[in-house]
Parts: C-alpha cells; structure tokens; sequence
C-alpha cells in the first residue's frame, strides 16, 4: 500500500484538474449554506413555524432564495472551476471564469415549450443550472481553464504595448483564446441541436445518471467508506480522495432531491429521491468524523484505565462532538495501528448500509436540500435535516459506534496499561 496505492492516490488527487474541481466546487458552498436557512425555515419541522411564515406572506421570498441558491449550483461550479484551474497556473483567473459561464450558457437551450404548446425563447432553463447540469459544467470548466491556461502561457494572445492598463491588457489577452472556446462551444451545441438534444443533457443521460445511480447504492457506500478510512488508516486524508471523485455526484443527488419537492411530490424514494447524497454522508457515515469514531472516543474519556487513553479522552471528546477527529486518528493512533483497523473500516460501513435501508424503507426520510454546517453536533444536525427520526437515527449510530469499538479499544487500553505499568 505504502509503495504503490498510496503515491498513486497522491499523484490523483494532485492532478491540476482534480485540484481545480474540489476547489471550483467549494464555491456552490456558501451559496447552499445560504440558500438552506431560508429552505429550513420554509420547511421547518415543526408546523406552527411553517403556518406562521405562511400567514405573513414570506414563504414566496424565502422560495425565491432557495431557487437563487441551489438552482444555480451548476453555474457557480462551472464558473469556480474555470477560475481555479486558471488561478493554479498563474494567469490572469477571473476572464476563464466568465468564458466557463458563457460556453456553458451555450450549450444550453435558449426556448422551453409552455404548458399550452407556445414556445417561449430567451430563457435560461434552471433545470439544468443545478444538479442534473452538474458534470457538465464540471467538464467545460476543465475545458475552458485548461485551453484559457495553455493559450496564455504559449503568448498565443493579442499583446498589448506597454504602459497599457492590466486590466486593460488582460481582457485583450483573453480575446484568443475566448474566441477559440465560444466558437468551439457554438460548433458543440449545433451538434447536438441536430440530434435534438444539448450537451448538458446528452452529459446527463449518458454520464451523469449513471454515475449517480452507482453513488445512491450499497455498493457506493461500501467504496465510499473504505476508500476514505482505509487511506486515512495509511495517514493519507482519504476525504479528499472520495471528494474528488465522488463530492460532485452527492452534491447533485442533493440538488435533485430538492427538485422533487420545488416540484410539488413528496420526497420519497418511490418518487425518485436518492438515498446517498452530501448530508447522507455528513450527518450518518462520518458523524464524529471520518471512521465514526465516537465510540473510542467514549471509551478513553470514560472507561479507560491506561493515563495515555484518559488524557487523550478528555482532549479529543469535545473536538469529537463537533465532528473533528484528527486528535483521535493521529493521537491514538489509528493510523497504522492493526488493532483499529477493522473497526475504523468496519463502522461507517455498518452504519452506511443500515442507514441506507432505514431510508429506503421510509423509517427515515430522505434528505432534501437543506444542509448544515459539517461540524454541527450530533442530533442537532439530524433534527434540522430531518426531524426527530433523523435525530434518533443519530443516537442509535453512537450506540453501534460505541459498541465496534468497545472490544478493540479495551485491548489497545490493555497494552497501554501494561507498558505504563512497566515504565513505572
């Protein structure tokens, strides 16, 4: 592992368009963030909240935000990716970000047909500026960063003399390369107008669905889990290795869920939400962090013996209930300990597929497109997101936390013991 798989996996994830993608995504946060408040209140669980915002006429505005915020996540993504693939090669960042928006608005249609059969033209259709848009805007963002990026770095561009402004000069230098990508973004979107369709959608139906499908199953949440404890057991942060190469696709299931109630449906699994998505992630799999490591975090705090494990307890049990736990992963260690292997592994996994059924069953519900902070607590988070089943989904995946790593913890507690015993 250490000679082959984990350089490999470093290679991956400092590949420039890798980097430019977890980077360029990072820019749909904060809008989500946003967009979630007013989206939690206009959906708050608890129904006197709902019939108050109802009564004073602010449920239209708060629809408005969410519709701003989350049916726009594509663009935001095109644009931050185009913008960092720039920026990591030093040149001028902000002019690729705009050329990203535009090819992407070009590949788009510009006419939707109304319910009564008129074609209605000089739109932009936000069913595709959102999750179901969302790979392809990821691809013309490497595109366009990538061509912007090399043109500039050949010279390949008009030159100005100088003592000419640079702001004056940069926008000049992009018009090269700009008239490149749009011409070539024009010649893409006539393709595909002659089969009927659009790049965005053809992306959509041949890539992304697929990919999304493989994301919302148990097999996804199975190479999930192990991917990301397994590198983190190796001391390599396996959080950015799955977030490069699924973040994009749990970030559009939770897009689409949100489609399904701006539409009017229930959100349910019959009407076509997905179980896997950002906060399925956040707030079951990695609650108290990367392994769900409460449980050891519980058992050095209150039921160790050895002085390393209770002095560790006492540090790590507060950064824990805010889902950070690197104190644990590098200060007990797990990584590299063979006695922690299978329970850091094996316990997001269990969790993962239990909770995976529970919401396909209907004893959860599916997640919309709310989404909080990741270092929320513990059934805070589950009740904001969810409700109080949600909340009580969390509770039972700390019982199942605590008891994975009770036996495996007592043993390491036991050695540490032992050698503080021998050091005495």
């Amino acid at each position: 592992m250490n000679e082959k798989a984990v350089p490999q996996a470093l290679k991956f994830i400092n590949m420039k368009g890798i980097v430019a993608l977890k980077e360029g995504i990072l820019y749909t946060l904060p809008l989500l963030m946003i967009g979630s408040v007013f989206l939690l209140l206009a959906s708050f669980p608890y129904q006197p909240v709902v019939d108050f915002i109802t009564n004073q006429g602010w449920m239209d505005a708060f629809n408005q935000v969410s519709g701003a915020t989350f049916n726009i996540s594509a663009i935001v993504a095109v644009v931050g990716i185009a913008y960092s693939y720039a920026k990591n090669e030093n040149v001028e960042p902000l002019a690729a970000g705009f050329l990203g928006l535009v090819c992407f608005l070009i590949t788009l249609r510009s006419t939707v047909e109304s319910e009564g059969g008129d074609i209605v033209s000089n739109i932009i259709n936000k069913s595709w500026t959102a999750g179901q848009g969302m790979i392809g805007a990821i691809l013309i963002g490497l595109i366009v960063g990538f061509v912007y990026s090399l043109f500039i770095k050949k010279g390949i561009t008009i030159k100005m003399p100088d003592g000419v402004p640079t702001n004056v000069a940069s926008s000049f230098a992009a018009l090269v390369p700009g008239a490149i990508l749009i011409a070539g973004a024009a010649i893409v979107y006539q393709i595909f107008a002659n089969f009927d369709t659009t790049f965005i959608e053809y992306i959509y139906e041949i890539i992304q669905a697929p990919m999304q499908g493989v994301t919302d199953s148990l097999f996804g949440i199975i190479l999930y889990c192990t991917i990301a404890t397994i590198f983190w057991w190796f001391g390599v942060h396996g959080g950015s290795i799955v977030t490069g190469i699924m973040g994009a696709l749990l970030l559009s299931n939770l897009t689409a869920n949100q489609a399904i109630i701006d539409s009017g449906q229930a959100l349910t699994v019959q009407n076509g939400a997905y179980i896997v998505t950002d906060q399925f992630t956040a707030v079951f799999i990695n609650l108290t962090g990367t392994g769900t490591t409460f449980g050891l975090v519980f058992f050095m705090a209150f039921l160790a013996k050895s002085k390393q494990f209770k002095e560790l307890g006492k540090l790590a049990i507060v950064p824990s209930l805010f889902n950070i736990n690197e104190p644990v992963i590098f200060g007990t260690p797990i990584v590299m300990n063979p006695f922690l292997f299978l329970p850091f592994v094996l316990t997001p996994t269990v969790v993962g597929v239990l909770m995976y059924g529970a919401i396909y069953f209907g004893l959860v519900p599916p997640f919309s497109g709310v989404t909080v902070p990741w270092t929320t607590p513990a059934i805070i988070s589950g009740f904001l997101l969810g409700g109080w089943r949600t909340a009580l989904s969390q509770v039972v995946i700390l019982l199942i936390s605590v008891g994975m790593y009770y036996p495996f913890a007592k043993k390491v507690d036991k050695m540490n013991l032992q050698a503080e015993l021998e050091a005495e």
